[in-house]
């Protein structure tokens, strides 16, 4: 990119700048709707509770089932708002440093590997600590990302917003049919993950938060450190040199942090798609385009958007439940069309 057409782009960046007051509002009310969807999902779900039942399990006393019910949706609330703020976060990174409008970690097939890492150990390495199931995600994950951008850089013209598309929609339905050939042979793995597969947040314990929350701190940290920089990619590769920026550096770092967050979330939650994708494009609209405040809208707008989800496919099929990855598909398949359309795949 020229200089000459950096500053043909600046006018559109610009007027997506906002006042920090407004940011701050936003990031405010942000927090305010992400409380209330808590206390909710908390409230709702397959069991009907009442407010003496909900104070009751939120006091420690269990004296039926209902009581139970609202101490078992409270670790599920907290692991719904980490892989949320965590997909969010790495759709962020992903397309500032891809400048991809459509970068996702599902689209470009980084949950995907992430999977199908999981199900070989599990497969043919009879992998059962999920600890384990959190590293092997995480090499999966980058992995996966190596290869996208491998193949989405050979020809004319590197890594094409288009280019990376298309190569990660195709590795990303060849992991996933790998993924069910390694399971289906295997019924007693296939009946432990079928629904790991779709990605849902029904089995979170204290345990498997704890293990999960230092490794997303480590993404979380590496990713908004790295803010400052996914400014200077913003603005093509030569004028962030030529601004003292170390593109390579902190295109490198910046990924990092996006497939650990990618991996861990994967690991203890599943696939989840989508998230990654919506969530930027509408923070954007809000808050504009400095990942300063970016990045974090983008954690807290996720958080949300997934324990909102959570709490529908609580509610919608009860006494059934359907997993979030499914309500998210369902949303974030619109946006996508509307973003291939509006944006006509073209760089950030």
């Amino acid at each position: 990119m020229t200089i000459t057409q950096t500053r043909t782009s600046l006018p559109d960046t610009a007027a997506l700048r906002r006042p920090a007051a407004v940011r701050l509002a936003w990031l405010a009310g942000s927090l305010l709707v992400l409380c209330v969807l808590c206390v909710l999902s908390v409230a709702f779900g397959a069991r009907e509770v009442t407010l003496g039942e909900i104070t009751a399990g939120l006091g420690g006393d269990v004296r039926g089932v209902s009581e139970a019910a609202v101490q078992a949706r409270i670790p599920r609330t907290v692991l719904a708002v980490l892989v949320g703020a965590a997909l969010g976060l790495a759709g962020a990174g992903m397309q500032a440093v891809t400048r991809n409008p459509l970068a996702d970690p599902g689209i470009l097939g980084v949950s995907g590997g992430a999977a199908l890492a999981v199900v070989i150990g599990i497969v043919f390495f009879g992998l059962a600590d999920p600890t384990v199931y959190l590293v092997v995600a995480i090499i999966g994950a980058a992995v996966a990302a190596v290869f996208v951008y491998s193949v989405g850089s050979l020809g004319r013209g590197g890594a094409t917003p288009l280019k990376l598309t298309l190569a990660g929609a195709a590795i990303s339905a060849a992991f996933a049919s790998l993924t069910s050939a390694f399971l289906l042979p295997r019924v007693d793995a296939m009946e432990t993950f079928r629904f790991w597969q779709i990605g849902g947040v029904g089995g979170a314990t204290w345990d498997r938060i704890a293990m999960v929350l230092p490794v997303l701190a480590v993404g979380a940290v590496t990713c908004l450190l790295c803010a400052r920089g996914m400014n200077s990619l913003a603005l093509g590769d030569e004028v962030a040199a030529g601004l003292g920026e170390n593109v390579f550096r902190t295109r490198l770092i910046a990924a990092a942090g996006a497939v650990i967050l990618c991996g861990a979330a994967t690991a203890v939650a599943g696939p989840i798609a989508f998230v990654g994708l919506v969530i930027p494009h509408i923070c954007r609209l809000l808050v504009g385009t400095d990942h300063r405040w970016l990045l974090p809208f983008c954690a807290v707008v996720g958080a949300g958007l997934l324990v909102a989800a959570d709490i529908i496919g609580r509610v919608v099929a009860r006494p059934e439940e359907i997993e979030v990855g499914i309500i998210t598909a369902f949303i974030g398949a619109p946006v996508f069309i509307w973003i291939v359309r509006r944006q006509k795949v073209r760089e950030l």
